[in-house]
């Protein structure tokens, strides 16, 4: 168990990781990468050497402080041993990054006796860090100035604005139907944002955001920074999503409970 000064200490090691190896992504981003497909003849799978770069960085810096804690990687898959570890994926949203949008980010996750306790999302193009602070809450920093997030408390599904990633990753034709019962509901339904809308459900811009096919480094980092600033975050169970999985992300209780029945309605029933 940790106390919360501990998970603070963390916070700020993997803060210095983090930010230390945004330049890396910098050195491809807009500038032509070379891209590989990990699964070449499947679904297009893009990785590049920024993406192996920046994970090799952070897990060197890691290790190096809590050689004791393991390492979850999206690139390098899983090092060490113990039930405290981190997650990285080092550039969330690699399709927007080579396609030159900046709605991906580098996103480094601690987990604690199961729970996901403190959380960063740094876009070092526009200069922006997310990141939950145990003792003070889910933080934005930006331009030299760092302030407290919050969603919007008073969200309702009539006036909520909808966002998913990918409509690919609704292929499942019960899950897709879940999907579009819910997005009749919204205000306002849009596309894209991968890491980058997560965080803008914190800061209270996007009221729910629904992605599915995601793997634990995609959300645990993504947990404490929107539940630190008032919002829910569970999977079709109502379970934190530590595995993964289809994911709710919300702005208050109320919204969430509504969006998650949506999603978990029976085929047919009105």
């Amino acid at each position: 168990m940790m106390t919360p000064q501990q998970i603070r200490d963390c916070l700020e090691t993997g803060l210095a990781a983090v930010l230390e190896a945004g330049p890396i992504a910098l050195e491809y981003f807009r500038r032509g990468a070379a891209v590989d497909d990990k699964r070449p003849g499947g679904h297009f799978d893009p990785v590049t050497e920024a993406d192996r770069r920046i994970e090799t960085l952070i897990r060197e810096r890691l290790s190096a402080a809590y050689p004791e804690h393991r390492i979850v990687g999206e690139e390098h898959g899983v090092s060490g041993a113990g039930s405290t570890y981190w997650t990285i994926d080092p550039i969330d949203g690699t399709r927007s990054f080579i396609s030159g949008l900046p709605t991906w980010g580098i996103l480094l996750g601690l987990v604690v006796d199961g729970r996901a306790v403190a959380g960063i999302m740094h876009q070092p193009f526009t200069g922006e860090t997310y990141f939950a602070d145990p003792q003070a809450g889910s933080r934005h920093y930006h331009g030299g100035r760092e302030t407290q997030l919050r969603t919007r408390a008073d969200a309702r599904l009539d006036d909520a604005i909808l966002y998913s990633t990918d409509p690919l990753m609704f292929a499942d034709p019960q899950l897709r139907a879940s999907f579009d019962r819910l997005a009749a509901r919204a205000r306002l339904v849009r596309w894209g944002g991968d890491c980058y809308g997560y965080s803008l459900v914190a800061h209270g811009c996007i009221d729910l955001m629904v992605d599915s096919l995601l793997m634990p480094y995609d959300i645990i980092p993504m947990i404490p920074i929107i539940e630190g600033a008032g919002g829910v975050v569970t999977d079709l169970n109502g379970d934190p999503p530590m595995h993964g999985g289809t994911v709710i992300m919300a702005a208050n209780p109320a919204l969430h409970a509504a969006a998650l029945e949506l999603m978990t309605r029976p085929a047919g029933a009105s």
